[in-house]
């Protein structure tokens, strides 16, 4: 009963601040808090980044294997996300098998690069119907301060971009390493931007106080090109109008291109 009334008491506040376009933080409705980017931050995956948020911290490995293809798509490498939710993270982060918010939480992310082909998964095929390589994409939220999605696919991209594949030849059906790098075929660069409805309010980079009195969430994911390639609603039983989707993709696509700055040139 007195959680319920201090979450009562939160959202009343909150309601009352952005009923005057003003947030606990003093930021704007569509503003995000400072972005930290670090590219190659562990040292033997084949790509990583640590993005810090405001408070949220993520960060994201990935590496390179081998194997079967899915026999629908022969031809086409693999691209695989799971994503951890590290107990020392939050208080309601428990040890154990991924629960349906890291469950979500990956497959966000996933649809994301998938939907918008970020990766050239063609160029990962060494023999149609036999061998490919796999794209393995493991993100870790190290600290959870609010709008996890966001920031893990912002971590997830700029580790991708980061990303270095070995040189190889393929003798007999086997793949021989060479001397180099090369970096992984990226075609397109997706961003996702998380809109929370408080009341009747839009607000973009929730902070933890904002995200347990949301009313429902909803994240829009766009290529290079601003166009869309996943939405996803989530975050409780609120609902969004028409009229809300349309002005949260207006305001969204000149968001993913601002952070795609961001990220990018990390």
């Amino acid at each position: 009963m007195t959680s319920t009334i201090v979450v009562n008491v939160k959202k009343k506040r909150i309601t009352e601040l952005l009923a005057g376009g003003k947030r606990t933080d003093g930021r704007g409705v569509n503003d995000y808090r400072e972005i930290q980017i670090e590219s190659g931050v562990i040292e033997r995956a084949e790509g990583s980044a640590r993005v810090r948020l405001g408070k949220t911290e993520i960060i994201v490995g990935v590496k390179i294997g081998t194997g079967t293809p899915f026999p629908d798509t022969p031809d086409t490498g693999v691209l695989t996300v799971n994503a951890e939710l590290v107990p020392l993270a939050s208080p309601s982060f428990e040890p154990g098998p991924p629960g349906e918010d890291a469950v979500e939480l990956a497959r966000v992310v996933d649809r994301g690069i998938r939907e918008s082909k970020a990766i050239d998964l063609e160029k990962l095929c060494v023999e149609s119907g036999k061998l490919v390589f796999v794209v393995f994409v493991d993100v870790y939220v190290l600290n959870h301060d609010g709008n996890l999605i966001d920031a893990s696919a912002m971590a997830a991209l700029a580790a991708l971009v980061n990303t270095k594949m070995f040189k190889y030849t393929v003798e007999e059906g086997e793949i021989v390493k060479k001397p180099g790098y090369t970096p992984l075929p990226m075609l397109d660069y997706p961003i996702a931007v998380t809109f929370a409805k408080i009341g009747n309010k839009l607000i973009l980079d929730t902070g933890l106080d904002e995200e347990q009195v949301m009313d429902a969430r909803l994240t829009i994911t766009m290529n290079k090109d601003g166009n869309i390639c996943a939405i996803q609603k989530g975050g409780g039983s609120g609902y969004f109008t028409r009229e809300e989707i349309s002005e949260a993709t207006k305001i969204a696509v000149e968001k993913t291109a601002e952070l795609r700055k961001v990220v990018v040139k990390s």
